[in-house]
């Protein structure tokens, strides 16, 4: 739909930015920190581009006031960050480390100190190696206690100060590359025991929320999903077929157990026909149930593009983790879809289509099908930045693209999408997990690449003082 005129956002609409433990803050074993299933991953040859790692990151475990202070400059008004669950327990399970504790202390004062509002992932990818060794992290029912321990020694602890939480962040991302193509930790190919460990992820994240209701009356809990809304290539029935498919398998499977406590049933079926479908356990469904969040978390980066795929299509593709354009290739699920080029959209070199629309239909989606409010928890582009002289980096590229996606939002706020908040990804530059650190996302430029750490400067981007003119005017000018 057209509209005449755009409605503002919100009085109180929160304007943030967006981290993870493992990908800024460094001190890997530092503290009392144990190690995390990453820790371990990237010392495996030919598992990140160049060898990149997050043992220094960007160092923001050391340097988190001078960030801090940059966000002030900024305006920003809320700071989505994650726990390492190992710096807090660095077994998992047993014995807290206090020192851990206290480093997420003084950075949620500091944030608070700057009027910043924090938002808490708690679980971003970086499982304790401990309990991926002592019972296969993911893959055992043992991990839904563990993860709920843990959640609640962070509700006590922070609840009277932190009221926005994630509880996943991208489940199907940490446990569709982990477990079906071997790209994350724990490395494996097997899509019986992707579902399985997706199941018991689903049952954790629905006890934490549980627990989370009974410790932090006045807060706001949600998982945050990575939706890439598609399209059929066409009006064909196969492609329209095709892309029922891939609805219910890409997002459905994911956002209908979040909402309702229930799988798709036509999905669930096909699954359960091919062999692959989890296992329900008695009480399974209730628990479920009892995790309905107060908000759906969105990370959007691109849309897709779907068409019919027979039993001996194309399956596994490959991803373009080098920046190479063009580099990925086709892939897709036999029997169901696949996923092809979008001839209307342009692309980054990473080959990510570039769909502002895509964030749009996203919202209004999601508030359809789920009556939801919804928090953007991850929004950007990653890109090439080059450094100039006189520490400039003009990066037009990123502000027109956030530009474009936040215009997106604003129609979907007029169309009726309850939205609370937009969090950039991400807000100073950082590992970007398989892509090392020359996949640039922040609006402060981290002086660092893949062979040195040099003297991790910040230094501010053009796109910082875009953003910092969206905040000032509550996007009324971007």
């Amino acid at each position: 739909m057209f509209h005449e005129k755009l409605e503002k956002f919100p009085k109180d609409f929160l304007w943030g930015s967006a981290s993870a433990a493992y990908q800024v803050e460094g001190a890997w074993e530092e503290d009392g920190k144990g190690l995390s299933i990453w820790d371990e991953y990237v010392k495996i040859p030919g598992t990140t581009f160049e060898g990149t790692d997050g043992s220094v990151a960007v160092d923001h475990y050391h340097r988190f006031k001078e960030d801090v202070k940059l966000m002030s400059e900024m305006g920003l008004k809320a700071y989505r960050f994650s726990i390492a669950w190992a710096r807090i327990y660095p077994e998992g399970r047993g014995q807290v480390n206090e020192l851990g504790l206290k480093f997420y202390d003084d950075l949620i004062n500091e944030l608070i100190k700057y009027n910043i509002e924090p938002v808490i992932t708690a679980y971003h990818w970086d499982l304790p190696k401990a309990l991926q060794d002592l019972y296969g992290g993911w893959e055992s029912r043992e991990v839904i206690d563990d993860f709920n321990n843990y959640c609640v020694t962070l509700f006590k602890r922070y609840g009277d100060r932190v009221k926005y939480w994630v509880t996943l962040n991208e489940q199907n991302v940490f446990i569709g590359l982990g477990y079906s193509t071997a790209l994350h930790p724990p490395g494996v190919k097997d899509t019986k025991r992707m579902l399985h460990a997706n199941h018991i992820a689903s049952l954790a994240n629905a006890k934490a929320i549980q627990s989370f209701r009974e410790i932090v009356k006045d807060g706001k809990i949600g998982p945050s999903f990575a939706y890439g809304p598609v399209y059929p290539l066409d009006c064909s029935p196969e492609n329209m077929l095709a892309f029922e498919n891939a609805l219910e398998h890409n997002n459905h499977w994911w956002m209908d157990v979040y909402a309702w406590g229930k799988y798709p049933k036509i999905m669930f079926n096909e699954l359960k026909r091919r062999g692959v479908a989890p296992e329900i356990q008695p009480g399974d469904l209730e628990l479920l149930k009892a995790g309905k969040p107060d908000f759906m978390g969105v990370n959007y980066y691109q849309s897709g593009v779907v068409a019919s795929n027979p039993l001996d299509g194309v399956g596994e593709g490959k991803m373009n983790t080098t920046g190479k354009k063009g580099s990925s290739s086709e892939s897709g699920i036999p029997g169901l879809f696949k996923n092809v080029q979008n001839p209307y959209l342009k692309t980054t070199d990473w080959d990510w289509t570039i769909d502002p629309t895509g964030l749009r239909v996203a919202l209004r989606r999601i508030t359809n099908r789920y009556d939801l409010p919804v928090l953007i928890t991850e929004n950007g582009l990653g890109a090439y930045d080059t450094l100039e002289e006189n520490d400039v980096i003009k990066d037009e590229y990123r502000i027109d693209y956030l530009r474009a996606h936040v215009e997106a939002c604003k129609e979907a706020v007029t169309d009726g999408v309850d939205l609370i908040g937009y969090c950039t990804w991400s807000f100073t530059d950082l590992l970007s997990w398989l892509n090392g650190y020359q996949k640039r996302y922040g609006f402060v430029y981290v002086n660092r690449d893949e062979h040195s750490e040099k003297d991790l400067r910040r230094i501010k981007k053009d796109s910082f003082y875009w953003y910092k003119k969206v905040i000032e005017t509550n996007g009324e000018e971007f």
